[in-house]
């Protein structure tokens, strides 16, 4: 009998017996009674957050909602009468007729535990809504919560009528039954019609009944867990009787080492057909016939959170959909099998297809001997193996094939040595340049980590050709790869730089700047907290300023002093760069690299920004990137240690002169906070993860630094410079700061104001907020105000100086940067 077509659906009930008279002995581990969804807690917070929108809309909208309300009141009334009373009469009945006939099916096909379930879920929506209309709003001062939610109109907070039973939809689960969704829907939807008809219900009402209901449904089916609807062994066997094989025995197999979403996989052997030759049917217990995958329909929503942050925040065509319906993976894996044995790449053989009740879906391979790639002994992953598996990957990149999961358990080795392309859930078929390229850079990755970079990539020149590797150059990196890599590239963080050596090497005018894939990366999402919070404090400040007094009473030749003084700290930027570069540098161009900079911190951290733009200024002056690197790294670490000097310094003699800022003097306090700073750093430096992360990045931060400081130290005249540039780029900065204060009518000792500065500016490098926003702000206000000044001359005096050091040079900046751009000066 020739096999079904496929994707078609068994007939009969959910998990139809096998037609033969002897049962087929299938090898099924034990299988849990209920489990516990990801879907389930997914849907439940969802539900939670849609319901706090709503809430959170109506209030700030209540014109609208009572605008929404009267407009329906006034259709609805013209509406005839008799079909409104046919639609009253049809969900009076319906609402609880349709689900109770469910209920009654489901208990007849043996599915109590999931009706008792969902039975638990109406009782809990239906005490929580009589709670809600009949004892916590009445009960709230002013109708507080009916307010919040609906707009203080006379309905009633929550339609106790069908809250229970969208609850107890939501979880005895009708999926795979169009149906008994359709007819239950249907009456659920009358039922808010007739609601809102009869002023009962509002608009916002009825969603946060329905909202609620969802929330209860599927937070009870979490809490209690959903009876295992994951068919056994034996319907999968009875499904490829339907498909027209003839199963003999079967066996549960291991999934892959670290691949938690893997479908489940089962082994089968066929018996033979009355006019085939025994022979061709495998003698020995251990061969078998087919593979069979199951896509078990609880389990598509595995991993979904994760898959939304990686769709989230890597850019367009990187990543495939983040959840997809039970139908779409069957048919896609289906797909991506053909197209793969379509374009020649060597691949089991998909023999056929089949749903497996309403709940999972089959895909039967012809079972290949052999084992995965990752669990091959190094010994037998020679150059020939590495060879044909690149030989397969070229046929899949020839058909547009991306397959996008390109690890080891990705790689079946055959019995015959021949490498076999395998687990194609994730595969798409004709996508873009982008998608090719980061299959290829997986796959150097994957082989890299088995037989070492040098093979891999010597292997892979040989079918692809230097022209496509130097392709995936800008690719290799860490944030391109899938989760189990770069688990694996922890064990080994130097292997994607030896990858790229080794390609360079082959070409060396690879170009290998990376290509930008993340939209944003964690820490931008920092920043943006970082300046709400800064934003919350700092705006109320500005707020209760009287701007116009303020302008009115300030002292303009102190307004011009601080911005002749914020105009000198660039030229002290560029000495100090200068210094410490032994080549020569233009002083005009390398103020006005200074000057670009300024535009790149509002992009980035005050601490990156400049040394990013600096070190690509000395990169197209002609030094190489090593010396241009440790030149950076070298005037970074003199201007730290310059500045924690200065700090201890000021900090000691600001203590011994000013008696109005004893609170900023290195008291009992201070000395007890940094020897629990120095304490709490140390013991995280214990941690072996910690160390090796703050290792890794000083080392790649001052790496060549001490060299290029001996270079300095041997010609007087840069050291001069270096050192004279740090110097007075603080001197600046400390001067624009008093004029800004003396503007406002204010005034410190000299000495406080320095290490008011210094303070502040520590915090603002420290800080991952573009420019250092919101830290410096924050820190200048509190410590001018400990230093004496009054609250609004302080925030007067922090505003004018952000002014003229971070917001007014943003726009000569821009122009600036755009200028050594066209020049190729950065």
């Amino acid at each position: 009998m020739p096999p079904a077509r496929a994707g078609e659906a068994p007939p009969g009930p959910d998990t139809e017996a096998p037609r033969r008279g002897t049962a087929v002995p299938v090898d099924d581990p034990p299988r849990p009674d209920r489990i516990r969804r990801p879907a389930d807690a997914i849907r439940f917070a969802a539900s939670c957050v849609l319901l706090a929108a709503v809430m959170l809309l109506v209030s700030f909208a209540q014109q609208t909602t009572h605008g929404l309300q009267t407009d329906i009141a006034e259709g609805t009334a013209h509406a005839p009468r008799l079909l409104l009373s046919l639609a009253t009469l049809a969900s009076s009945f319906g609402v609880l007729a349709v689900p109770v006939a469910f209920a009654v099916e489901r208990v007849v096909r043996k599915d109590g535990k999931r009706v008792a379930i969902a039975l638990l879920a109406a009782v809990i929506a239906f005490l929580l809504t009589i709670g809600l209309d009949d004892l916590v709003v009445p009960s709230a001062p002013g109708g507080v919560l009916d307010s919040l939610i609906w707009g203080g109109t006379e309905t009633a907070p929550v339609h106790t009528d069908i809250a229970p039973v969208i609850a107890f939809v939501s979880a005895v689960g009708m999926a795979g039954r169009a149906r008994w969704q359709a007819a239950t829907w249907t009456m659920i939807g009358l039922a808010a019609l007739t609601g809102l008809t009869a002023s009962y219900a509002s608009v916002a009402a009825l969603a946060a009944t329905y909202l609620l209901g969802r929330a209860i449904g599927h937070g009870t089916l979490y809490a209690v867990g959903t009876p295992n609807p994951r068919p056994p062994g034996t319907a999968v066997v009875a499904a490829l009787e339907r498909l027209g094989f003839r199963p003999e025995r079967a066996a549960y197999l291991d999934p892959a080492d670290g691949d938690t979403e893997e479908p489940r996989r089962y082994g089968v052997a066929l018996a033979p057909d009355e006019d085939e030759d025994a022979a061709r049917v495998p003698a020995r217990r251990g061969e078998w016939n087919l593979e069979v995958r199951v896509l078990d329909r609880d389990q598509q929503t595995a991993g979904v959170l994760y898959r939304v942050w990686r769709l989230l925040r890597l850019r367009g065509a990187t990543t495939g959909r983040a959840l997809r319906s039970l139908r779409r993976s069957l048919e896609q894996e289906s797909l991506m099998a053909y197209a793969v044995d379509a374009a020649g790449a060597r691949t089991p053989r998909l023999a056929g297809t089949s749903e497996v009740g309403t709940e999972a879906a089959l895909l039967a391979y012809e079972h290949v001997p052999g084992r995965r790639l990752g669990d091959v002994p190094d010994e037998e992953v020679t150059d020939g193996l590495l060879t044909d598996v690149w030989r397969q990957f070229r046929r899949m990149q020839a058909g547009r094939l991306a397959h996008r999961r390109l690890e080891g358990h990705a790689v079946l080795v055959g019995d015959d040595g021949r490498a076999y392309v395998t687990d194609l859930r994730s595969g798409e078929v004709a996508v873009g340049d982008l998608a090719l390229r980061l299959d290829l850079a997986q796959l150097l990755t994957t082989l890299a980590l088995r037989a070492g970079p040098e093979r891999a990539v010597a292997t892979a020149a040989a079918v692809l050709g230097e022209e496509a590797l130097a392709a995936a150059v800008p690719l290799l990196q860490r944030v391109a790869l899938s989760r189990a890599t770069r688990a694996a590239l922890r064990q080994d963080r130097g292997l994607l730089t030896r990858i790229r050596e080794q390609i360079v090497r082959l070409k060396p005018e690879t170009e290998a700047a990376p290509v930008r894939l993340e939209r944003f990366q964690p820490r931008t999402i920092f920043s943006i907290v970082a300046l709400s919070f800064a934003a919350y404090i700092v705006i109320p400040q500005v707020a209760s300023l009287d701007i116009a007094h303020l302008v009115s009473t300030a002292t303009w030749w102190w307004v011009a002093v601080a911005l002749g003084a914020a105009t000198l700290t660039y030229l002290a930027a560029a000495f100090m760069l200068m210094g410490f570069v032994p080549e020569r540098l233009p002083l005009g161009r390398t103020v006005l690299v200074q000057v670009a900079a300024s535009f790149v911190k509002l992009v980035a951290p005050a601490a990156v920004g400049g040394v990013a733009i600096n070190t690509r200024y000395l990169q197209r002056s002609g030094v190489r990137p090593g010396p241009a690197v440790a030149s950076v790294g070298a005037s970074q670490l003199v201007g730290m240690v310059t500045h924690i000097l200065l700090l201890i310094l000021f900090g000691f003699l600001t203590g011994s002169t000013n008696k109005a800022t004893q609170d900023l003097a290195p008291s009992r306090t201070i000395v007890i906070a940094v020897f629990v700073l120095a304490l709490v750093a140390g013991l995280t430096l214990t941690v072996p993860k910690v160390r090796r992360v703050v290792s890794s990045r000083m080392r790649s931060m001052f790496s060549g630094v001490v060299p290029r400081l001996v270079d300095v130290l041997q010609s007087p005249r840069k050291l001069a410079t270096g050192m004279g540039g740090t110097l007075l780029l603080t001197v600046a900065f400390v001067l624009c700061l008093d004029a800004s204060i003396r503007a406002f009518g204010g005034s410190l000792h000299w000495t406080s104001v320095v290490v008011v500065f210094l303070t502040a500016n520590a915090l603002g490098s420290a800080a991952p907020t573009p420019g250092g926003l919101g830290a410096v702000e924050g820190a200048l206000t509190l410590a001018l105000t400990i230093s004496g000044l009054a609250a609004e001359t302080a925030t007067s005096a922090v505003l004018l100086y952000r002014l003229l050091t971070l917001w007014l040079p943003v726009l000569p900046g821009w122009a600036a940067f755009a200028y050594l751009q066209r020049k190729q000066a950065i």
